[in-house]
């Protein structure tokens, strides 16, 4: 697969919509044609300066997936609701995943700024709510508030980069902010450990305050609003609706099924039988509007279909790496509770030294295919060698799997967001870019859950009575996908 310059190709939707009404692809060329002509005129300092605004807002919304882990102890003391405890992080991932596609269709309609822009604005809200939160259930709604503002900044963040840069420019930048995601997601409880044991752990999110206001200068200052010709466009309210139901339903689902619940209990399985159920509503409504949310037809997409379960794969690995890695290292290891935050610092200097690279060698060769597939393959590789690990593995052997993991997950997530890019029109960009992060997010979220259940189950049969022991107990505590009953 080369990219030597734009490779638009015609979704099934939008082909549709020019049988329909010739005059519109005239229209559709001048569009573009202007927007190019507008893009090329930017000129490269200026590019850059919003480029640096948007990775520290990406930053930031990343960040917060997982800082307020090592939190989650202290806050419990002070509020004392520990039985929502796993609420205080999943509120987040909930509400920031559900909104990404929306966002995404959103802003290929009216553009990206201005919803860049409010999505900071809701973020930071949310970070000060969340900061001055008086107990557990407060704490709850408002890190669901900041989610919301975290969609919209996933959403738009990645598809930035196709609105400002042609397609052979793109790998560098996509590969920078995949290492800003992969570093802010992995170093967010070492940093949430420090700042609650130095200041307090709200300053786990009043430190979001400064940062955002410097993003939210650049992109409000820098990056121009494009508003994209919406003549005979429309929102598809019914499409959001039945899209949000189903993501909500499927992601509870996940995050209860054996924590809260038995995965073949009834809440649980009436949670899939309604995401099941709103998804077959879903694709119904989706194949009869003019405006899709999210165009099925994308699918039809042979590198966007690939991509989907790609990212959606190598999402588990990524939060399966980062949550269990550092209870193998305390537990079985015996690392110091202490250093435990730190063990990941081998696993993400290579996921961010991979991602720029695999970055750059793209845009240099044009080529994107091959980095995929080695990516994959020394991800797959380096975790199954992980999971044959045991007591007796050393901590240098330990490293060298991180190593591995990091290189090959890093190279992955900007190759694929890039290739999803190239394979469409500018009209669909904001929504397709939009799907990587839904994807990588649901996977993210089935591999917590489904790691979580593995783990317990090997547990119960190893450990037997010894889930009483204190030490032990700790782990339910602060990873609630665990439970030792």
């Amino acid at each position: 697969m080369r990219m030597g310059g734009p490779s638009w190709t015609e979704s099934g939707a939008g082909k549709r919509g020019r049988e329909r009404d010739p005059g519109r692809r005239s229209e559709t060329r001048v569009a573009r044609a202007t927007l190019f002509f507008v893009l090329a005129n930017i000129p490269n300092s200026r590019k850059l300066l919003v480029m640096l605004g948007v990775m520290l807002a990406l930053f930031l919304a990343a960040l917060d997936q997982t800082i307020v882990a090592t939190a989650l102890p202290r806050i419990v003391q002070e509020f004392h609701g520990l039985q929502h405890l796993s609420w205080v992080v999943a509120s987040y991932l909930l509400a920031s995943t559900v909104v990404v596609p929306i966002y995404g269709k959103l802003s290929d309609l009216y553009g990206r700024k201005p919803f860049i822009l409010s999505a900071i604005v809701l973020f930071l809200v949310g970070s000060v709510l969340s900061g001055i939160s008086r107990n557990m259930s407060q704490l709850v709604f408002f890190r669901a508030i900041q989610g919301l503002g975290a969609g919209a900044i996933f959403a738009n963040a990645f598809a930035v980069v196709g609105d400002l840069y042609p397609p052979a420019e793109r790998g560098r930048w996509q590969g920078l902010l995949g290492g800003v995601f992969g570093l802010s997601s992995i170093v967010g409880p070492t940093l949430g450990g420090w700042l609650t044991d130095t200041a307090s752990w709200r300053w786990n999110f009043f430190i979001n305050i400064p940062v955002g206001i410097v993003a939210f200068a650049a992109v409000g200052s820098l990056l121009p609003h494009i508003e994209p010709d919406r003549k005979g466009r429309s929102i598809d309210y019914a499409g959001a609706l039945l899209l949000t139901v189903a993501l909500v339903s499927l992601l509870l689902g996940l995050i209860w099924g054996g924590t809260q619940y038995a995965w073949g209990s009834r809440p649980i399985l009436g949670l899939f039988g309604l995401a099941l159920a709103a998804t077959a509503l879903f694709t119904f409504v989706e194949g009869r509007v003019e405006e899709p949310i999210l165009p099925l037809s994308l699918f039809s997409n042979r590198i966007f279909t690939v991509s989907m379960v790609a990212l959606f794969l190598v999402g588990i690995g990524m939060f399966g790496s980062i949550v269990f890695i550092p209870l193998y290292a305390q537990l079985v290891l015996g690392v110091n509770a202490t250093h435990s935050g730190t063990i990941l610092t081998p696993l993400t200097l290579a996921f961010v030294t991979a991602s720029v690279i695999s970055g750059q060698l793209t845009s240099r060769t044009g080529r994107y295919k091959s980095v995929a597939v080695v990516g994959l393959a020394l991800a797959t590789v380096a975790l199954f060698a992980m999971s044959r690990m045991s007591a007796t593995t050393s901590p240098l052997s330990l490293v060298l799997r991180m190593i591995a993991t990091g290189l090959g997950i890093g190279a992955t997530l900007p190759v694929f967001t890039l290739a999803v890019q190239n394979a469409f029109e500018h009209e669909l960009l904001g929504v397709a870019t939009a799907s990587s992060q839904l994807f990588r997010s649901i996977g993210a979220t089935v591999g917590t859950a489904v790691l979580g259940s593995v783990l317990n189950a090997r547990l119960a049969r190893e450990l037997g009575s010894f889930g009483s022991d204190p030490s032990l107990r700790l782990v339910g505590d602060v990873l609630p996908s665990v439970h030792l009953e």
